[in-house]
């Protein structure tokens, strides 16, 4: 049986490639940053917007989102300007002609998005975030979890502020991450969801 191949943007140290590889893909992933934990087949240091497309069955983006966080609006009315990726992003994959899905936080710029979070998987985190698939989705009501609900943001240094990190990897359902790349990550849970989904349309294809 095909393995097929999907390129991971802006990948960071894996999240949503566990979900992916979960869910039966090779997944290679791309970031402008050296990723020593990234948990993805293959991994290329380079800019994500020029990485040659060719060769891949789909796509995932995660690009920056500092643009649409409260933290970063703080940042960026003291002068501080963030890109917004969002949309050469979305061209680009959009050039390519296969099947892809950008994800990023709430309040970001995406097309009819659909929004995941933790109670959904029965996960120790809220984490929601919205997902921009070219192909459909089945949406299913957020579960609320009996569990007290874990904070995995910050710097993950000031460990007063927040809950104790050491809780971080369980309820993320990661367990090979830095607390700083927890922080950034989103739970591998979301994209094995998606990914099932995106592997059925593949299948269909070659029928």
């Amino acid at each position: 049986m095909k393995q097929y191949r999907l390129l991971d943007l802006f990948c960071g140290a894996g999240g949503a490639a566990k979900g992916y590889q979960q869910a039966g893909f090779y997944v290679v992933g791309v970031d402008n940053r050296p990723q020593p934990h990234y948990c993805g087949d293959e991994f290329y240091q380079a800019d994500a917007l020029t990485f040659p497309l060719e060769g891949y069955d789909a796509y995932h983006a995660s690009p920056p989102c500092q643009h649409a966080t409260r933290i970063g609006n703080q940042w960026r009315g003291l002068g501080y300007k963030y890109p917004e990726l969002i949309e050469p992003t979305r061209d680009l994959l959009k050039s390519s002609g296969r099947p892809y899905v950008i994800e990023n936080v709430m309040g970001s710029r995406l097309i009819h998005p659909i929004r995941l979070s933790g109670g959904m998987f029965r996960l120790g985190v809220k984490r929601q975030r919205l997902f921009e698939c070219s192909f459909d989705i089945p949406f299913f009501f957020e579960v609320r979890n009996s569990e007290k609900t874990v904070m995995v943001c910050g710097h993950a240094s000031i460990s007063r502020d927040y809950e104790d990190y050491r809780k971080w990897p369980k309820a993320m359902g990661i367990d090979w991450m830095t607390k700083y790349e927890l922080t950034q990550a989103i739970p591998p849970a979301y994209t094995e969801y998606i990914g099932k989904y995106l592997m059925r349309i593949l299948i269909n294809e070659a029928v």
